[in-house]
């Protein structure tokens, strides 16, 4: 593949290794990125806030590499930071019109290790309303569009991080992943995003300390970008009791497909899948066996367990805006459903789920025993009308609520496993198609390497109005 002539669509570890280097400076690289910022960003609305202090964090990179200094392993990346993560000094909506003026006072640990790390913030990405939805609108920014086709949904709830990469805005993208959010942009998006196993990188400040559900993670252009940067940032916190042990880092790159065992399922969630992004992961499986990769296909139903996450989901809700019950009305539609259905729930239904989610581990470690990862699809549908906040239907099934059709992904946040996303090639309609990988405890790297094994077998490029100039 030729290497791209524009510093901001290079790999993030080559951006980083060149200012090391001296032969890009953190400078030009941002504003490389704030040109793409210019010319993609009105249309497609991914980044929601600029950061005024960008220019002076590169001119400090660039001063302490001239000086001899070691600014960190993401010296003068550009990372955009979700709309729902704390920065200090810099607005933070949460996607609400209840918080449109919000600033917070400091930087969430996330942020706070990205800066120590080097990296250079440009600003916040668009998010639906504190994160609910996997579709990026909200009322106080609007709606993000994709870049493969802006008339279409770009995932949520992390797709304005998905999007400002495919584009070259940013280098890397934080984001957050309760039921998907790092996974169904990556999949819409043509990129890569891994959700964490939780704790990996401590999700503080928040209001739910326990929360051991949502992950804080990274999107990148591809897999080994996202490993690249998620080594500088995990690592346990004192401030928080979710605490993942450190991951089995194998040495960068992808996975040798020759020694590769994989179990693939087309339909975990047995909600249907649409032809076209059925085809393409079938596809994507054929070129990895004719590349010398044992890929099993088994009977892996998880569809049971479709009730429980929605408990949990309503639990988890409740628990983070406890402080916000007496307005749960004054919510956007999504939020404010999350809210009333966990507040309906008994103690024995969350117990029950509980269980249930116990359950979901118990089964995908049984399958890991046999193999090194399970291969699934990422969406059963391909990307849908920006303008629409969910699917109505999937495989001709009707959606009752604005995440049923995300079930694919959410069944897998139930277990705790570190779970990629990668593209897995284009579908008739020239729209990525994402395969998610699911590695085993402590298996971030091994999912990694494998994730990117796959898309180098299957590369779909940028999209076609992202020019290299």
């Amino acid at each position: 593949m030729t290497e791209p002539r524009d510093p901001a669509l290079l790999p993030a570890r080559e951006q980083a290794r060149r200012i090391r280097a001296g032969a890009l400076s953190a400078g030009d690289l941002l504003r490389a990125c704030l040109v793409r910022v210019e010319r993609h960003n009105p249309e497609l609305n991914a980044v929601v806030t600029l950061n005024p202090a960008a220019e002076a964090e590169a001119a400090a990179v660039d001063a302490s590499l001239a000086a001899g200094a070691d600014p960190g392993p993401l010296a003068g990346l550009v990372v955009g930071v979700k709309d729902v993560t704390e920065t200090a000094g810099l607005r933070t909506t949460y996607g609400s019109p209840l918080f449109a003026d919000h600033v917070p006072g400091e930087d969430a640990l996330v942020v706070r290790r990205l800066r120590e790390a080097g990296a250079v913030i440009l600003g916040k990405t668009n998010t639906p309303e504190f994160a609910a939805g996997g579709n990026t609108w909200n009322e106080v920014f609007g709606v993000t569009r994709n870049p493969w086709n802006p008339a279409l949904s770009a995932g949520g709830s992390t797709g304005g991080g998905a999007v400002a990469l495919a584009t070259g805005m940013i280098s890397l993208a934080q984001g957050t992943d309760l039921g998907g959010s790092l996974r169904i942009p990556a999949s819409f998006c043509g990129i890569a995003g891994l959700r964490p196993t939780p704790g990996l990188v401590p999700t503080v400040p928040a209001a739910y300390l326990w929360d051991d559900l949502q992950s804080t993670g990274l999107m990148a252009r591809d897999p080994e970008d996202v490993a690249f940067g998620l080594r500088a940032i995990s690592g346990p916190a004192p401030a928080s009791p979710v605490c993942a042990p450190e991951p089995r880092w194998p040495a960068p790159g992808a996975a040798d497909l020759a020694g590769c065992r994989w179990a693939w399922c087309g339909d975990i969630a047995r909600i249907g899948i649409d032809g076209g992004v059925e085809a393409a992961c079938r596809d994507s499986v054929a070129s990895l066996r004719s590349a010398g990769a044992q890929v099993d296909e088994v009977d892996l139903d998880l569809s049971w367990a479709w009730d429980a996450f929605l408990v949990l989901r309503g639990h988890w809700f409740v628990s983070h805006f406890e402080a916000e019950l007496h307005r749960v009305d004054a919510f956007g539609p999504n939020v404010s459903a999350n809210l009333r259905s966990g507040l309906a729930l008994t103690p024995a239904e969350i117990g029950a789920a509980e269980n249930a989610r116990r359950r979901v581990r118990e089964a995908l470690l049984v399958l890991l025993e046999g193999y090194d990862a399970l291969l699934t699809p990422c969406m059963a549908i391909p990307p849908f009308p920006a303008e629409q906040n969910y699917p109505e239907t999937v495989g001709g099934r009707p959606m009752n609520t604005y995440v049923d059709w995300i079930a694919p992904t959410f069944l897998l946040s139930m277990p705790g496993l570190p779970v990629a996303c990668v593209p897995a090639g284009l579908d008739a309609a020239g729209l990525p198609v994402g395969l998610q990988v699911v590695g085993p405890p402590r298996g971030e790297g091994q999912t990694l390497a494998a994730a990117a094994a796959i898309g180098a077998a299957r590369p779909i490029g940028l999209p076609p109005s992202v020019t290299d100039d």
